[in-house]
């Protein structure tokens, strides 16, 4: 299938069930409800070694936070309930309860409870105080800038995290470009997240590894290096660059969108700005249930 000059892979992104939340941060002004959420998230790529995927959702305003001030929605994502509790509690402990002026609130509706700031509270020392508002426990500490403000729960649902796109292209100037133009319409919606740095991962991974130590290793398939030196490279000579877009989601229909307006807005800048392909990564369908074929994706929606 080619569209626009682009060659799209007759292949599929194969996805795994996840565990994900949504936390809204709030704060004085915009700029430090976001401080707070961009320190939360880091170093939360891959759930290989991060213990949890997460990334900013969307930006609010007062009108649409609990407690009126501006805010940010930050999605998490991880493979079990337990971890994702852990993941959330040190996180919100170390990079929401130190941020100036920040408070935490749940921001999913529906779903299985688990604590939130339940046992932050504790850090007041016997200070903290228990507020109860339409049957929502909140936990004020006093802080050295006035309290912190946080809700004792949040929820959490079954989702799904691993959608993905691969961009091939002429080399990186051009790769760099047509990525962030993909990012950006994946940036533009509400239940997605690409929690990679930009949005885009160079380093594409494969399941296992010559070394016993390593769960994951170099897509080699895919290293523009390793043509003619790898037997498994699929990639021609054409191809100077290959980036990838990981996608978060809170349903498949979620991650499908995605999909297809990231390779609609890419497809249309179109080979003559360096995009050869899109492809996607999977592992033969055994790993994972969840199956995005680019091509279904982009005949399908497009009709719609």
């Amino acid at each position: 299938m080619v569209v626009n000059g682009v060659k799209i892979f007759d292949t599929f992104a194969e996805a795994f069930p996840m565990r994900a939340t949504r936390l809204i941060v709030t704060a004085y002004n915009a700029q430090w409800a976001m401080y707070g959420a961009i320190s939360m998230t880091g170093f939360a790529t891959s759930v290989i070694a991060c213990g949890c995927e997460a990334a900013v959702e969307t930006t609010l305003t007062g009108d649409e936070t609990p407690d009126s001030r501006p805010g940010v929605s930050v999605l998490v994502f991880s493979m079990s309930s337990k971890e994702l509790a852990k993941q959330v509690e040190n996180r919100v402990g170390q990079c929401i309860l130190t941020c100036p002026t920040s408070s935490v609130f749940n921001g999913m509706p529906e779903g299985e409870e688990f604590t939130l700031a339940k046992n932050l509270r504790f850090f007041g020392d016997g200070w903290q105080i228990a507020k109860v508002i339409r049957n929502k426990r909140y936990w004020r500490i006093p802080t050295m800038d006035g309290e912190f403000v946080g809700e004792e729960t949040a929820r959490y649902k079954t989702a799904i995290g691993g959608g993905n796109i691969l961009i091939l292209a002429k080399d990186i100037k051009s790769a760099l470009y047509i990525s962030e133009i993909g990012v950006g319409e994946i940036n533009n919606l509400e239940n997605v997240i690409a929690p990679f740095p930009g949005g885009v991962v160079r380093s594409g991974s494969k399941v296992g590894s010559k070394y016993k130590a390593l769960v994951a290793s170099t897509n080699d398939k895919y290293c523009p290096s390793l043509i003619g030196i790898t037997e498994d490279s699929i990639l021609t000579e054409s191809v100077g660059c290959v980036l990838e877009i990981v996608i978060d989601g809170l349903s498949e229909e979620d991650i499908k969108i995605a999909m297809f307006k990231a390779m609609k807005r890419m497809i249309g800048v179109g080979r003559e700005k360096g995009l050869i392909g899109l492809s996607a990564g999977n592992y033969g369908g055994k790993l994972g249930p969840h199956h995005f074929h680019l091509r279904d994706i982009l005949i399908n929606y497009e009709l719609e």
